[in-house]
């Protein structure tokens, strides 16, 4: 039942946003009174918070799969990229301005994520990288993963790049873009070419159809 009401939940506050959603909402999407509720979860911060918990786990998951199907650090960032580009569509604008707020312990669950379980693996695409001459060999692993994680924050801070102003998924693919033509070789570059060309021509596959 838990498991029901965490992925109800999450539908409704993807289409909604955080702040919208109410608990009679979620009660009412799931057919049980809100005192049927509580006795599954004490208020709405807990609810999140289980939210948020079980939502790292899964993308623990999927970067872990990501990680061990990339056939180099290039695809690997790729696959990466796509899938944060996916995860960043399907939020309302105002989701992770409204978790910084209101949900402060909750926010701090997906940064700890980010510092640790990320920085690791970006650590290791870049070092992979910089084996198979993708990436340049003086560039330090240790630092420009934390500076990647670290210009993530920045990236999704409202006070710097308010919702309303940009797009997130535009404004994360200029963020990998950077990251990418930051440590690139011209090898790395030219891979890293035919990847953004193949996904132009899925794009424009999808839009003659």
């Amino acid at each position: 039942m838990k498991e029901s009401i965490l992925s109800n939940s999450k539908e409704l506050f993807l289409k909604y946003g955080v702040k919208s959603v109410t608990m009679d909402d979620i009660a009412r999407e799931l057919g049980m009174s809100k005192k049927t509720l509580y006795q599954y979860v004490k208020n709405k911060e807990e609810l999140i918070h289980l939210m948020i918990q079980a939502h790292i786990e899964l993308e623990k998951e999927i970067t872990t799969d990501i990680l061990k199907s990339s056939k180099d650090a290039i695809s690997e960032m790729f696959g990466m990229a796509k899938h944060v580009l996916e995860t960043l569509s399907k939020l309302p604008s105002t989701t992770i301005y409204d978790l910084q707020k209101y949900y402060p312990k909750s926010w701090q669950l997906v940064e700890a994520f980010h510092k640790h379980f990320i920085y690791k693996s970006i650590k290791k695409n870049l070092e992979r990288g910089v084996k198979e001459k993708l990436y340049r060999t003086e560039i330090d692993c240790d630092i420009i993963a934390k500076l990647y994680v670290g210009k993530s924050t920045i990236v999704a801070d409202e006070s710097v790049f308010p919702s309303k102003e940009y797009n997130k998924e535009e404004l994360f693919k200029a963020y990998f873009l950077y990251h990418i033509h930051g440590i690139a070789t011209e090898k790395g570059v030219k891979k890293m070419t035919k990847h953004l060309e193949q996904v132009a021509k899925k794009k424009l596959s999808k839009t003659q159809k």
